[in-house]
């Protein structure tokens, strides 16, 4: 089922389940890493998944979805931070490791992986962060992605308040 109201998103992130971030990267300046610390620091089993690391800031990274499957147990989130064109080939991992949810950060769309994990009966997100989705709903962001703080481009006026 293809989650596309916020209710649906915030159940799923509500579920606090077992996450695997697959393409997770131990360079604090890519994105999966960011998503991948914040999830911890608020209290998520997250996981990275990628062969190239042997751990992330000193957490287990598992070669693959099978390898996490077999050593934790399936997970119930699989986090995609790859191309959309390895998206198909996740999904078939992500269903074959037994993974209840699939969630496609941005600009990872794939039609035939959308359709796959749709087909196989995993909930699916499709598009989306999963960083700004639980910080929109836990009070940090507002509708439009920003903090809830006061943002302007004008100056203030020294003095003011």
């Amino acid at each position: 089922m293809i989650l596309r109201s916020p209710a649906e998103r915030k159940q799923l992130l509500d579920d606090r389940g077992l996450i695997a971030i697959v393409g997770a990267s131990s360079n604090p300046l890519r994105p999966s890493y960011f998503v991948f610390r914040y999830l911890l620091t608020h209290g998520f089993a997250a996981y990275p998944v990628n062969p190239a690391y042997r751990d992330v800031d000193g957490v287990r990274c598992f070669p693959t979805l099978a390898a996490f499957a077999a050593e934790l147990r399936p997970p119930d989130v699989v986090d995609v931070f790859r191309k959309a064109a390895d998206a198909p080939q996740v999904t078939r991992e992500a269903i074959q490791a037994g993974a209840k949810a699939i969630w496609f950060q941005y600009g990872v769309i794939n039609q035939e992986a959308i359709q796959t994990a749709d087909a196989a009966g995993l909930a699916v997100v499709v598009d989306r962060c999963m960083k700004v989705e639980h910080a929109r709903f836990a009070g940090g962001l507002t509708v439009t992605g920003m903090n809830s703080g006061v943002i302007s481009a004008k100056r203030r006026l020294m003095g003011a308040r």
